[in-house]
C-alpha cells in the first residue's frame, strides 16, 4: 500500500479508537452533573462529597445526595454503608432532627441519598454539625463537621407542642415549583421521642384551608386533606393555587380518632390557623 493511502487510515483508526473509549469509560459519566456541591468533608483517606439542588442547607426539608471519593486512586466509592447524626448545639443542651436513612440512589453507582429536615437555625446558618458513619470493605470510619444551615425565606417547616403534650414537626416537601394549578401536596410528619429522635408518625389526618392574606383572605376550590401514604411514610394531598402570590396553608392536626392536637378553622373571626406553613411564587 503507498504510503499516503497508508496514513489516512492510520489516522482515522486512531481517532475512531479514542472516540470508542471515551464513550464507554464509565469514568466520563458525571452522576451529580443536576446538582450543585453543599460541602466536602475530608477524612483521611476519603474526601466525602455533599450535594442538593441548591447547593446549601436549609432549614425544613433536605434532599441530600451522598459521594465518597477514595484520595489513593481517584475513584468513588461504589459499595458502602451509611449513616449520619446531624446535631444542633444550644447554649444549655443539644438536639438532632428528623432524618432519613442513607441508601444508594436508584440507577447510580457512586451516589448514596437521603433526607434531613432542620427544624431551626441560628441567624448566622451556625450552631450545626454533621457526623458521618460509613463502612467500606469491612473497615468502619467516622468523621464529625461542623455545616451551615441557612434561614429559608418561607415558613416551610413548624415545630409544636400539640394538646396530646407531644412535641411534632410538620415539613413541607411538595409543591417546590408550585403553579396556578391543583399541585400534589407533601409534607413530612414526625414526633419528638427524645432529644435525638424523631420517628414517623403514622395514621393521622392534616387538614388544609389554604388562604391569600393580602387578598381579602379567601381560599381556593378542590383543595383536599393530607393523608398517609405507608409506601414512602409521607402525607399527601391536594393544594389549589388559583395567582401567584403568598398564601398561607393553614392546617388542623387530627390523631386517628379525629382529635384536634393542633390547629383552628379559619373563620370570619379567626383570620388564620395556629398552625400553618407558607408558600410564595
Amino acid at each position: 500500500m503507498k504510503l499516503k493511502y497508508f496514513l489516512p487510515l492510520v489516522l482515522f483508526a486512531l481517532v475512531f479508537s479514542c472516540s470508542t473509549d471515551d464513550t464507554n469509560d464509565p469514568t466520563q459519566v458525571n452522576e451529580v452533573e443536576d446538582l450543585s456541591l453543599i460541602q466536602t468533608i475530608v477524612n483521611g483517606d476519603q474526601t466525602i462529597e455533599l450535594f442538593n439542588k441548591k447547593g446549601m442547607f436549609e432549614t425544613g426539608y433536605n434532599a441530600i445526595s451522598i459521594r465518597i471519593k477514595d484520595n489513593t486512586t481517584d475513584t468513588y466509592v461504589e459499595d458502602a454503608s451509611l449513616s449520619w447524626m446531624p446535631m444542633m448545639q444550644m447554649p444549655s443542651m443539644q438536639h438532632s432532627c428528623p432524618k432519613s436513612a442513607i441508601k444508594k440512589a436508584d440507577g447510580k453507582n457512586t451516589v448514596f441519598e437521603g433526607f434531613i429536615i432542620y427544624q431551626m437555625t441560628n441567624m448566622d446558618g451556625s450552631g450545626w454539625s454533621l457526623t458521618l458513619d460509613y463502612r467500606i470493605d469491612n473497615v468502619d470510619y467516622s468523621v464529625t463537621k461542623t455545616i451551615e444551615v441557612m434561614q429559608y425565606k418561607n415558613q416551610n417547616i413548624a415545630s409544636f407542642m400539640a394538646s396530646d403534650d407531644t412535641r411534632y414537626i410538620l415539613a413541607l416537601i411538595e409543591p417546590k415549583d408550585p403553579s396556578i394549578a391543583i399541585n400534589e401536596m407533601k409534607v413530612g410528619l414526625f414526633k419528638m421521642q427524645n432529644m435525638m429522635t424523631f420517628p414517623v408518625v403514622e395514621g393521622y389526618t392534616i387538614t388544609l384551608d389554604p388562604r391569600m392574606p393580602g387578598m381579602g383572605n379567601h381560599s381556593s376550590p378542590n383543595n383536599t386533606d393530607l393523608t398517609f401514604n405507608s409506601t414512602d411514610n409521607f402525607y399527601y394531598g391536594d393544594l389549589s393555587l388559583t395567582m401567584t402570590g403568598y398564601w398561607k396553608l393553614n392546617l388542623k392536626l387530627m390523631n386517628a380518632n379525629d382529635d384536634v392536637l393542633k390547629g383552628e378553622d379559619v373563620t370570619e373571626k379567626n383570620e388564620a390557623s395556629s398552625l400553618y406553613l407558607e408558600l410564595e411564587f
